[in-house]
C-alpha cells in the first residue's frame, strides 16, 4: 500500500492499516517536504518522485490511499495516481461500526476509529469520516466530502460533494447541504445550506459565500 502524503492525516491513515495489519511493504509518497526522512517512524520508506511511484505500483502494490486531508487536493492527487496505474483503496478502521444493511461505502474512504454508521448510508468516493463522528440511517454523503471528529449526521440528511463539515457539528435530520460548502466547527444544522457557501453558528446560518 502507498499512502499519498507523509505528514498529518497521513499518520492517521497508518494507524488504521497498523491496527488492521495491512502495513506490509508500506511506503509513503512526499513530493513536496523538504525535511522527511529516507523512512518514516524508522520502517516505512518514503518515495519522493513519481517515477519512483510508478515502480512501486508496477513492482510492489498498486493500492494507494490518500493520506492528505482537503478535499479538493484529494481530488486533485486521486486523479493523478490513478492515472500512473495506481488502484484506489478503502480503508476502515476496525474499530468502527458499520451497518449490515443497505451500506454503499465507495472506493477511497478513509474511516476512523469510532465512526457510528447505521443502515441504508451512502458515502462517496474519497470521503474521510474522523473519529467518533454519527452517521443515522438514510443518510447520503458525496464525494470528497471532510467528516470531522465528533460529527453527527441525521436521519435523511443529503450532503453534496466537496463538503467540509467541522468538528462536533450536528447535521438534523433531512437537512440538505449543497455541493463546495463549509460548516464551521460546533455548528448546529436546522435548515437546507445552499451550495458554494460557509455556514456557522447555532442555528447554522450562511456567513459568507465560497469562491
Amino acid at each position: 500500500m502507498l499512502i499519498i502524503g507523509a505528514k498529518g492525516f497521513a499518520k492517521e491513515v497508518l494507524e488504521i492499516l497498523h491496527q488492521n495489519g495491512q502495513t506490509e511493504n508500506l511506503c509513503f509518497y512526499d513530493d513536496v517536504s523538504d525535511d522527511m526522512p529516507e523512512k518514516l517512524f524508522g520502517e516505512f520508506p518514503v518515495l519522493r518522485t513519481i517515477e519512483e511511484a510508478k515502480t512501486y505500483f508496477t513492482q510492489t502494490s498498486n493500492q494507494f490511499v490518500l493520506g492528505i486531508g482537503n478535499p479538493f487536493l484529494r481530488k486533485k492527487l486521486c486523479d493523478k495516481f490513478e492515472s500512473i496505474g495506481g488502484e484506489l483503496s478503502t480503508v476502515i478502521s476496525k474499530n468502527a461500526e458499520i451497518g449490515s444493511f443497505g451500506i454503499q461505502i465507495s472506493s477511497g474512504c478513509n474511516i476512523l476509529s469510532g465512526v457510528k454508521i447505521s443502515n441504508d448510508v451512502i458515502i462517496g468516493k474519497v470521503t474521510m469520516v474522523y473519529y467518533n463522528s454519527v452517521i443515522t440511517h438514510d443518510v447520503k454523503i458525496g464525494e470528497f466530502c471532510e467528516i470531522s471528529p465528533s460529527t453527527s449526521i441525521l436521519g435523511r440528511a443529503d450532503i453534496g460533494n466537496f463538503v467540509s463539515i467541522g468538528a462536533g457539528s450536528v447535521i438534523f435530520p433531512d437537512v440538505v447541504i449543497g455541493s463546495n460548502s463549509v460548516i464551521a466547527a460546533g455548528a448546529i444544522v436546522r435548515n437546507n445550506i445552499p451550495a458554494n457557501v460557509m455556514a456557522a453558528g447555532i442555528p447554522a446560518v450562511v456567513k459568507k459565500e465560497l469562491m
